[in-house]
């Protein structure tokens, strides 16, 4: 299993309204779509983690080729008051806001 972790900027209090979102947005055909098989969102003093688990490794390649769709687009804009990148300076893509696994463990 392939996971990605997105990291930004979050207020605590828009953790509902985010968690809305991303409720519609599973619910329709963009998880298969993308390959993503679990999807957790976390927040912890100002700062939201997005992890997705996928079955197979190129799931930040199947995010870049699903970020043109309508639904994809319109679920970024909608976050957008409530989502604000780590480092704006340096924010182009999702891609940009992915940390680096460093360690893993498995059993």
């Amino acid at each position: 299993m392939h996971s990605t972790l997105i990291v930004a900027r979050m207020e605590p209090a828009s953790a509902t309204r985010v968690a809305g979102l991303f409720d519609a947005f599973d619910r329709t055909d963009m998880p298969d779509r993308m390959g993503t098989r679990r999807r957790q969102l976390f927040e912890y003093r100002g700062l939201y983690f997005h992890l997705q688990d996928f079955d197979t490794d190129d799931g930040s390649g199947r995010i870049e080729e699903a970020k043109t769709d309508p639904r994809f687009v319109s679920i970024s804009e909608d976050l957008k008051p409530y989502i604000e990148a780590y480092d704006p300076l340096t924010w182009r893509s999702p891609a940009d806001a992915m940390a680096r696994r460093f360690y893993q463990w498995r059993a």
